[in-house]
């Protein structure tokens, strides 16, 4: 046999928790077809590893990116993070299926893009001509359905129009998507009461695929919100991902022990299969308007910036948010991207001091941002526990999960201001394992491939063993390491040298090659 690549000299770790080994790792084509000495083997290229870690590439299991990555297929942001493979559709919102008045959010909306879909399957045809750095796997958005058939309305779904979005949820998944989400905080998830949730996690557990929710509080209802998460696993029978698993706010930090112990009885005791993901940073990232009350929220974009700059219903909304979080909370809250000319000197900056610059409170600051930005600003929301993050990946079912999208640091995709878990997600993960000792690092990198591609059920991915994926990662122990930071955020990680999608070189000696070779993935 003549290998097409062999990967020599390295520490090998399998992505299964099992010690790194010396051994080599031959490829043919978009597959690992042996790992054994393959000293004397012919190739048509030999790489030699000598001191670096190689293990499989990284599942990304909590992305936004799936109008990015048609955008900026280079992936520039997560393929210099070893990531290989994104599930996108994340918290309630996906790019497919496309219909009715779901409208795509307005950060993906804004750009052109390089073509037009409407089902999953118009949307898994466009990712392949594309042919972005890395693949790519769909979950259907609730929030997507619940638009695209009821709307933006405060009201339940009829019986036709539950039946309409079990109907196109179950197309969607036939059609190769590997699950759903819910983003239940956001409009019009936050509608749905419990019985259309389950009936929706019903049709993803005929069809084997995974349910993921952001749930509806991270904070206070923090407990009830994995109750009820776990209940719709414990209802249907589908696999269940808690994305994002956190304490929101100092006074409630203390519930990490009791929510830990929700989802180990939950696995444990009732054999429900319930994961979680985590971010390796103690800051959030989401649209700057979730600051309003929810009722505020109620019917869509217009309805929302109408209340806004009517006087009397501003003035009801301020007193609610004053009276619903303490002085010091606006310390927390930095702004992201912005949008207008007036909004845009303040991108990046913490909420406070823009107020200072505008001669105005805090809480007016953000009234006065998102009416310019009509609605398109992000925050960024700094409120959890170094502790009780490491508490949660500790957590034997905990994988790593961005909750970023693709961003590079040219093109279009340069000019907003993401989080910088966008580039430094998983080096950051794998700096504080390797220099704090965290945790064992055969441990972080199952953490990282092998847990993700079982929980999604990738079969052929997430293993460095014979018959998978050819997706590889190899790094030295002492440069990995994470640049992004919450002032400077697109700064690619560094370390990361050498990754292979599907037995194509696309990162070589830290620089990216140009070339592609990710795909649409399905459930397998």
């Amino acid at each position: 046999m003549i290998f097409d690549v062999v990967l020599t000299g390295a520490d090998v770790y399998d992505g299964l928790g099992n010690p790194g080994r010396r051994v080599d790792v031959g490829c043919v084509g978009d597959r690992i077809v042996a790992v054994e000495d393959l000293s004397r083997a012919e190739a048509r290229e030999r790489i030699d590893l000598t001191g670096y870690v190689l293990c499989p590439g990284f599942i990304d299991v909590h992305s936004h990116s799936d109008v990015y990555a048609l955008i900026e297929p280079s992936g520039a942001s997560k393929i210099t993070q070893g990531v290989t493979t994104e599930v996108v559709g994340n918290c309630g919102a996906s790019a497919a299926p496309l219909f009715g008045a779901y409208k795509l959010p307005a950060d993906w909306a804004m750009h052109p893009h390089p073509g037009k879909w409407s089902t999953v399957a118009e949307y898994r045809d466009l990712v392949d001509e594309v042919r972005p750095a890395v693949n790519m796997a769909l979950l259907i958005g609730h929030n997507t359905l619940r638009a695209g058939t009821v709307g933006y309305e405060g009201r339940p779904a009829t019986a036709d129009e539950l039946q309409t979005m079990r109907d196109r949820l179950r197309a969607g998944l036939a059609d190769g998507a590997i699950g759903f989400s819910t983003g239940l905080i956001y409009i019009p998830g936050t509608f749905a009461p419990r019985t259309e949730v389950e009936e929706l996690a019903k049709v993803v557990a005929e069809e084997d695929g995974i349910y993921t929710s952001h749930m509806r509080s991270e904070g206070a209802g923090l407990l009830e919100a994995i109750e009820e998460t776990i209940g719709y696993g414990r209802v249907s029978g589908a696999r269940v991902q808690v994305s994002h698993l956190k304490t929101s706010g100092r006074e409630n930090w203390h519930k990490i022990d009791a929510a830990l112990d929700l989802i180990r009885q939950a696995r444990d005791r009732e054999g429900i299969e319930v994961a979680a993901d985590r971010y390796p940073y103690i800051a959030a990232c989401t649209d700057l308007d979730i600051l309003l009350p929810d009722w505020a929220l109620d019917d869509g974009h217009v309805a929302i910036l109408a209340r806004v700059r009517d006087a009397d219903t501003r003035a009801r909304m301020r007193e609610e948010m004053l009276a619903s979080r303490d002085a010091d909370y606006w310390d927390t809250v930095t702004v992201g991207s912005t949008h207008h000319d007036e909004t845009r000197p303040f991108k990046g900056m913490p909420l406070r001091q823009a107020a200072e610059k505008l001669g105005i409170e805090p809480v007016d600051a953000v009234f006065y941002i998102i009416e310019r930005d009509e609605l398109k600003t992000t925050g960024i929301f700094f409120g959890m526990s170094e502790d009780n993050m490491w508490k949660i990946f500790a957590e034997p079912y905990v994988m790593v999960g961005s909750d970023g999208s693709i961003h590079s640091p040219d093109g279009p995709l340069s000019r907003n201001h993401p989080h910088p878990r966008a580039y430094g997600s998983f080096p950051r993960f794998l700096r504080n394992v390797l220099d704090n000792g965290k945790m064992d690092l055969a441990e972080a990198i199952r953490k990282m491939t092998g847990l993700p591609a079982s929980q999604f059920h990738f079969n052929d991915r997430g293993i460095l063993a014979k018959g998978y994926q050819a997706d590889c990662v190899a790094f030295k122990r002492d440069q990995v390491r994470d640049r992004a930071d919450f002032v400077n955020p697109h700064q690619l990680s560094e370390g990361i040298d050498l990754v292979l999608v599907n037995g194509v070189v696309t990162v070589r000696d830290g620089k990216i090659t140009g070339d592609r070779a990710g795909r649409f993935v399905g459930r397998t």
